[in-house]
């Protein structure tokens, strides 16, 4: 049987603080012992901040950081087992911040709302996963380590991207579902060339190829990233009052949706929706997350299958410092 992680508070893994002298206010993902994998009702907790924030009158720039070694990995894979591999009577609720008392009936699996529904939530801000796009403050991300999934999409929403020079930047589903809920607004972060190249390879991009990719601001020693981030935080806390902040956030905003962003994200949750229906090909050379994935736990078939790639290609630390 595989080991349960205990899952804390929310309140406990989503930490925020605020200066009213600075104007800066600052969210801590706080679970480093899990490589700060946000739990579900973690995520929603960080909407819920990203959200007063943007109300705060005390808060003109909000930095997003992760204790420990990295930012982090992407989400709670064991919480996922439910929406990646449902048995009968599987329900989601919970997703919906619905309590499961039996007033409401959750669509069956094999169907496509089971999954579609939970993925048409990558679209709406309130669920976490694009709340920073609504934000109407300047959004500082620092990113170190692994920066993957949900984390992945905090840097590809955030105004500006300060980055250790270790950090690697991708999303494992790129290997194993194909695609992944923010993927128009990285093709317009990166450039489509090179953002088919990673999702095509599955392979993570260092943060040098992110900076040359235009998707990040600044690469730094580990050893200077909080330096550096607090460089951009007090230059953004001093530049302007809030009201105009407001108005650049807002105009880049129009230009965003000009550009797609929204329904982007409407199409890459609907794409994420058709998985059930994606048949693995004959011969055993693909992952999928069938259920000979499913029996080995997902993180472990995860791992196993990030040893057959190049290893400047592998997904892992440990995985690229192995032949």
């Amino acid at each position: 049987m595989r080991a349960t992680l205990r899952r804390p508070p929310a309140e406990e893994l989503v930490l925020y603080s605020k200066d009213p002298k600075t104007k800066i206010a600052t969210i801590t993902l706080n679970r480093p012992d899990a490589l700060n994998a946000p739990t579900i009702a973690a995520r929603l907790r960080f909407a819920e901040l990203v959200h007063r924030a943007n109300i705060d009158d005390d808060v003109k720039v909000l930095v997003i950081r992760g204790e420990g070694k990295h930012l982090g990995s992407g989400a709670d894979l064991e919480e996922q087992d439910g929406m990646l591999n449902p048995q009968p009577g599987t329900s989601l609720l919970h997703e919906f911040k619905i309590p499961e008392d039996g007033s409401v009936k959750y669509p069956p699996a094999g169907s496509y709302r089971f999954l579609g529904s939970i993925t048409n939530l990558y679209a709406d801000d309130s669920f976490g996963c694009r709340s920073l796009q609504n934000f109407k403050k300047i959004s500082i991300l620092e990113c170190k380590g692994y920066n993957y999934g949900w984390h992945f999409y905090l840097a590809g929403d955030a105004d500006i991207v300060v980055s250790s020079d270790d950090a690697l930047f991708g999303h494992a589903a790129f290997r194993y579902v194909g695609w992944g809920p923010r993927m128009w607004t990285w093709c317009e972060m990166m450039g489509v060339r090179k953002f088919m190249e990673m999702v095509f390879t599955g392979r993570p991009f260092t943060a040098q190829q992110m900076y040359d990719s235009n998707f990040i601001n600044s690469v730094v020693p580990r050893e200077k990233l909080e330096e550096e981030t607090m460089k951009y935080a007090l230059s953004c806390s001093m530049t302007r009052p809030n009201d105009t902040v407001v108005a650049q956030k807002t105009f880049f905003e129009i230009y965003k949706q000009y550009r797609g962003e929204y329904m982007g994200s409407l199409l890459t949750g609907f794409l994420e929706g058709l998985k059930p229906i994606m048949t693995d090909d004959a011969g055993g050379m693909d992952q999928g997350l069938g259920d000979d994935v499913m029996e080995k736990g997902l993180a472990n078939s995860v791992k196993d299958n990030d040893l057959r790639f190049p290893p400047d290609w592998r997904l892992s630390f440990g995985g690229r410092a192995k032949p």
